[in-house]
């Protein structure tokens, strides 16, 4: 977007916030870009160092190297590269994650499945959690509950990595383990979590561009998006003590097939909403006599 780094003017001076947000708007008009002005905002607002509202009630002078970034990020929007990996940065539960192209970009709706489990957290109590990615839950939940061992599991090394840079950054001492599922896992836990992949893989290359941008690995839940619910409710009561809760986020439309596989090890099952009235968490509690 060279014509934002043009406006700065030959001088070397700044040019306002507003202005730059204008021609900004200007270049992602009819792009991939989703959610346009909130990312233009969003993405000048961290150059900055300041908030969004703090962007828009202040207008600041941008000069001309920030403009030039903001350009170039820009041009990565209007391709439908997500803000998230621009900036290389998410929030969960209040806490700041960073995130690459090797991670699962965290999301507000799986703040559900953090509530629900925090609920049911005994104290003292030992959480697990499968498919961690950034490490978005386990970080939270050992932040929220300094009392619990948590640990964390990812078949993706690329991903352990970012997860272990995380815990570090956020101060949450977790302990990690790579493999698939519960291959590399020995203790029972209290409590277990997953955000598994549970788009159908038929669907893949019809999500949004910024969503396609996502790792496969952590999206894709083979041909009716149940193959890791399957395995995970299998064997989840192996890996549980009594009374122990699994809770796991849901896809579009899957609350009720993920429930009756649910039933059989499990009982006090309920299903949670997210912000949009959608099902998106499964809680339940393995049945008396499992251990």
């Amino acid at each position: 977007m060279d014509s934002a780094a043009k406006g700065t003017g030959a001088s070397g001076a700044g040019v306002s916030a507003r202005q730059l947000l204008v021609i900004g708007a200007l270049e992602l008009a009819g792009s991939l870009a989703d959610n346009a002005a909130h990312d233009a905002r969003a993405l000048l607002a961290h150059l900055l160092g300041i908030s969004p509202m703090e962007l828009l009630a202040q207008d600041p002078e941008v000069m001309p190297d920030t403009a030039r970034q903001f350009s170039e990020g820009v041009a990565q929007l209007a391709k439908g590269q997500p803000l998230q990996y621009i900036i290389k940065e998410a929030w969960f539960m209040g806490f700041p994650f960073h995130v690459q192209p090797h991670v699962l970009i965290p999301r507000l709706d799986t703040e559900t499945v953090c509530q629900a489990a925090l609920e049911v957290l005994p104290k003292g109590g030992l959480v697990l959690d499968l498919c961690t990615g950034s490490g978005a839950l386990a970080v939270a939940v050992k932040k929220l509950r300094p009392d619990c061992a948590v640990h964390a599991a990812d078949i993706s090394e690329e991903a352990l990595d970012i997860a272990r840079h995380n815990a570090q950054a956020n101060g949450a001492d977790i302990t990690f383990f790579q493999g698939d599922l519960f291959a590399p896992i020995q203790d029972r836990y209290d409590l277990i979590l997953c955000n598994p992949p549970y788009i159908p893989a038929g669907e893949l290359d019809t999500l949004a561009p910024q969503v396609r941008r996502e790792p496969r690995l952590a999206l894709d839940g083979g041909e009716d998006g149940m193959r890791i619910y399957r395995r995970l409710i299998a064997e989840a009561p192996k890996y549980l003590k009594a009374n122990g809760y699994l809770v796991c986020e849901l896809g579009d439309n899957q609350a009720e097939a993920v429930t009756n596989l649910a039933r059989k090890d499990f009982s006090d099952i309920a299903v949670f909403n997210d912000l949009g009235g959608l099902p998106r968490a499964l809680r339940a509690r393995m049945k008396e006599g499992k251990v």
